[in-house]
């Protein structure tokens, strides 16, 4: 019989014979290329043991309308068994305005929660003990205002920072690449990041300072190749600037984190991770010349594509997230959320949440996979997959530095014309019908509707007078003076989250804070790619 398709191959180019074998593979020596998991290069995991110790880190991605709202839905993933928080925030939040900024109207609480100031974070982590829980922060531009917002709650617990856990997003680098969320210049970026670095290195010890990520850029329509190229491409550019600025790098390095999305392809994803974490470790320890272990470990949070989920058959997409799901936890994530059938519609229900966090559930309990460290190594198919994406992944980390390293190539438009190519080609494999989405180009059937969560356009007042509570009630002069020291902090070369961080227990505002550096700094226009 012939085959159905005259090739076969990955979303990265590679091709894919009928079967693996000796003669189609390269050799692989075990000692060099995978290591016993817990050792270098780290291909089989950065613990000895991995799940059979404890599970990954189960999050569920959650937060809209208000505070108090979402500090339910927290406490309720809590019930349910999750084990770890991770905060989505609303447009304004993310970009550093106020819910009462003109520019904020219609957008307050849509796609997250909506955070102004302390009280809002005082709320949204009400009866939430911080010493009791990790929380993840998918905050960017202004990630060091929302950690401060953090900690000052952890102050009001009475729990000392040594104690607090937790990751903030704080990857501007990929926002000019495939998100947008940015405010400030790059330079000026990299400085909060690197002042970021420092401040928790001799603070908040047990704080991931950076979640480096390839999810946005693969949601952007990259390859699984590129993910890995261009997300190491701007964790190589962080290490660089907090060397640059005196940092040693086995101070800060082992609190560096990733985040990866995890597609349909169940062999290339575990491949791809497995890549990425031998990638990494090599980077560090030949590039930086880290001496530490855990400098060199590559350690990541997933979450399964939202970029798969289709509005079409939507209870379909549980499928598709236990599949993604699968290679996260084969590929040896560190935590992971699922994606919630109703995603492409519309923020999840409660019902929708709990199913996603039960596959995660069913796969640690019952599936096995758990029970024995990266079970496909040795695989002819799974490492050769891994050693043709490390491959194309270093190709393009090369070019990259041949363009004078990841700012000159963002700025160039080279990053960002690879990924618009890589969408486009897949976009046209759809449509042609050469690439299969189950209920959209093929398989389609009729539907019965499913319930949907709608946030109530009553929230953005209700918030916008809790805003202006808040600026009534505090002492105006101590946050003008804050305000005003974290302006001349800007100007000067002073670590600016001391500066923050009281301006915060001042109860100034994010937008404030944000419109004060936005004085000093500018704001980051993009140039036009063609």
């Amino acid at each position: 019989m012939a085959d159905r398709r005259e090739s076969f191959k990955t979303s990265s180019g590679i091709d894919l014979p009928a079967d693996f074998n000796p003669e189609n593979t390269e050799t692989i020596d075990y000692k060099s290329d995978l290591g016993s998991p817990g050792q270098f290069p780290y291909t089989r995991g950065v613990r000895k043991n991995m799940y059979r110790g404890r599970f990954w880190t189960m999050r569920q991605y959650a937060g809209f309308a208000t505070a108090a709202e979402s500090n339910e839905r927290y406490k309720y993933l809590l019930s349910q068994g999750t084990t770890g928080l991770s905060v989505a925030f609303d447009l304004p939040t993310q970009i550093g305005l106020d819910s009462d900024d003109p520019l904020s109207a219609g957008e307050v609480g849509k796609v997250g929660v909506a955070i102004d100031s302390v009280d809002d974070m005082l709320t949204l982590f009400d009866g939430i003990p911080l010493d009791q829980v990790t929380t993840s922060m998918t905050i960017n531009a202004t990630a060091s205002t929302l950690l401060a917002l953090y900690l000052a709650v952890a102050k009001k617990q009475n729990i000392s920072f040594d104690k607090v856990g937790g990751t903030i997003q704080n990857d501007i680098l990929k926002e000019y690449i495939a998100r947008g969320t940015y405010i400030y210049p790059p330079g000026p970026s990299l400085r909060l990041i690197t002042d970021t670095f420092a401040y928790c290195a001799a603070e908040v010890p047990n704080w991931n300072t950076i979640s480096i990520s390839g999810y946005h850029i693969r949601e952007a329509g990259s390859t699984a190749a590129q993910e890995i190229a261009f997300t190491l491409a701007d964790g190589i550019c962080y290490v660089q600037a907090a060397i640059d600025v005196g940092l040693e790098v086995d101070d800060f390095a082992p609190r560096l984190s990733f985040f990866f999305n995890s597609h349909n392809n169940l062999l290339e994803e575990i491949a791809k991770f497995r890549a990425a974490r031998r990638l990494w470790a090599r980077i560090m320890r030949e590039r930086f010349g880290a001496k530490d272990p855990k400098s060199m470990m590559l350690r990541f949070h997933t979450q399964t594509a939202g970029s798969t989920l289709t509005a079409q058959q939507p209870e379909v997409n549980v499928i598709r997230t236990t599949i993604q799901a699968l290679a996260a936890v084969l590929g040896g994530t560190q935590s992971l959320h699922t994606n919630s059938l109703d995603e492409a519609l519309g923020l999840p229900t409660e019902s929708a949440a709990r199913i996603a966090l039960r596959t995660q559930q069913v796969i640690a309990h019952e599936s096995g996979v758990a029970d024995t460290v990266d079970p496909f190594a040795g695989s002819y198919a799974l490492e050769e997959l891994t050693s043709k994406l490390e491959d194309i992944a270093v190709r393009y980390i090369d070019r990259i530095d041949a363009m004078g390293g990841m700012l000159r190539a963002i700025e160039a438009g080279y990053v960002q014309n690879e990924i618009q190519e890589a969408a486009y080609e897949y976009q046209l494999a759809v449509e042609k019908g050469d690439a299969i989405v189950v209920g959209v180009n093929r398989y389609q059937a009729d539907e019965e509707p499913i319930p949907v969560l709608r946030i109530d356009e009553q929230i953005e007042k209700d918030q916008i007078a809790r805003l202006r509570s808040v600026r009534e009630r505090r002492d105006q002069p101590t946050a003008d003076a804050a305000l005003d020291a974290i302006e001349e902090a800007a100007r000067g070369t002073e670590n600016l989250i001391p500066r923050i961080l009281t301006a915060v227990e001042a109860h100034a505002t994010v937008g404030e804070i944000s419109n004060r550096l936005r004085s000093v700094w500018g704001e980051y226009r993009e140039s036009v790619t063609l």
